[in-house]
């Protein structure tokens, strides 16, 4: 059975941590539970999570503590903030921090849910960019070397080798491809279209469609070296790819 999301549930309070963890798995969501903010931090360390949903007062917690450290462990991972008595001091903290959503108890499902799902669906997009980013570096890399390869080529008028290309760059240049349209996918199924717009003016798009304005850029100034249809084809896909991103 596939999971909606990966869930970790930290609340000092049995009843609630119960019934909470048992109605989101109805939902569809894997959930794993803490006491408190150390037991939560470790799950945290050990295992990869969706979305955290925290009771603020718990023990270990009471400075909002587990969330400030979650910056360290989990990078971008959103909180539910929950609390039995709210107070402006906590929220107005809050908001500082990467709280997705302040709940006070006893929670309404519904619109629980409706948190858990917008943050989970956002959370993933943002690990969509977050690895094309990196694979972007890596593309980077590639490139790096492939120009290297290409000016030893042109010191000594020798061929380059088709098979150093392709080691190379290629490996990086389809998973980033489809990290894009995963990305596309997995928004447009949501219905999210102005997300989608905000999210194509991220900067980490933009330097993706650098760096394939780049890799065009190379492919042309190598053809001769390549005399390769295959590669041909790829800068014609590319160049209606980067015009295609407005």
């Amino acid at each position: 059975m596939t999971t909606k999301g990966r869930i970790l549930i930290a609340d000092d309070e049995e009843f609630f941590l119960r019934t909470t963890t048992e109605l989101l798995r109805k939902e569809g969501y894997e959930c794993s539970q803490a006491h408190n903010a150390e037991s939560a931090l470790e799950k945290l360390k050990t295992s990869e999570f969706d979305l955290l949903i925290s009771d603020i007062f718990m023990p270990g917690n009471s400075d909002l503590e587990l969330v400030e450290k979650l910056r360290e462990v989990a990078e971008g991972m959103p909180v539910i903030l929950m609390t039995a008595n709210p107070s402006f001091e906590t929220a107005s903290k809050s908001i500082q921090l990467p709280v997705a959503a302040y709940m006070t108890k006893p929670l309404d499902f519904e619109v629980l849910l409706t948190h858990v799902e917008n943050s989970i669906s956002n959370y993933r997009a943002y690990c969509s960019v977050k690895n094309a980013t990196k694979r972007l570096r890596d593309w980077q890399k590639d490139l790096d070397s492939i120009k290297k390869v290409a000016s030893d080529a042109l010191e000594s008028s020798s061929p380059i080798p088709i098979h150093t290309f392709f080691k190379l760059s290629f490996r990086n240049i389809a998973e980033s491809l489809l990290d894009m349209e995963h990305l596309i996918e997995q928004l447009d199924s949501n219905g999210k279209e102005q997300y989608v717009c905000n999210l194509l003016e991220c900067p980490s798009l933009t330097k993706m469609k650098s760096g394939l304005t780049e890799t065009m850029e190379v492919l042309r100034k190598t053809k001769e070296s390549f005399k390769s249809k295959d590669l041909a084809r790829l800068r014609d896909k590319l160049d209606t790819i980067v015009n295609d991103v407005k």
